[in-house]
């Protein structure tokens, strides 16, 4: 059975529905955020970068960030509003938070080493952070993500 190795809680400053998962330093990657963002599109993969598409235009999403030795235990899909799953290669093992409106943010974790990791992300909130941003314009911890890494060479 897999075991949970850390867990890292960061927060995600998301701006026109956007933020990614991204290697810390950006300078070698072929394509970094936000080029070729597609909009609608809950996680979309790219070498060295996970973007995601939040419900709410402009506010700031809770991140749980775990990282698991094996394959994790599936969630129950019914408390959550999306999930999907998505490759990831990482150079360094570092990765920060990239948000749609100010590049990269001062959030960061640590994988543990570089190298290629299967993601799955699950979503909460999503329409409470749609609702928020139509009215009040932002919000604080009303969308919440859950993306756990795993080894893919085990």
């Amino acid at each position: 059975m897999a075991q949970l190795v850390r867990q890292h809680r960061v927060n995600a400053d998301v701006g026109y529905h956007a933020f990614a998962l991204q290697e810390s330093d950006d300078g070698d990657l072929p394509v970094p955020f936000p080029d070729d963002y597609e909009q609608g599109v809950f996680l979309n993969g790219f070498p060295g970068r996970l973007d995601f598409h939040s419900g709410g235009h402009t506010h700031t999403a809770t991140v749980i960030v775990e990282v698991w030795d094996g394959p994790p235990p599936a969630q129950d899909t019914s408390t959550w509003d999306e999930q999907a799953e998505a490759e990831f290669e990482s150079a360094s093992g570092e990765v920060a938070v990239w948000s749609g409106s100010l590049g990269r943010t001062e959030e960061a974790f640590t994988l543990g080493s570089p190298g290629p990791w299967h993601v799955r992300a699950y979503c909460t909130g999503r329409a409470e952070a749609a609702a928020l941003s139509e009215g009040e314009g932002t919000g604080h911890d009303v969308e919440r993500y859950l993306v756990q890494f795993w080894p893919a060479k085990l």
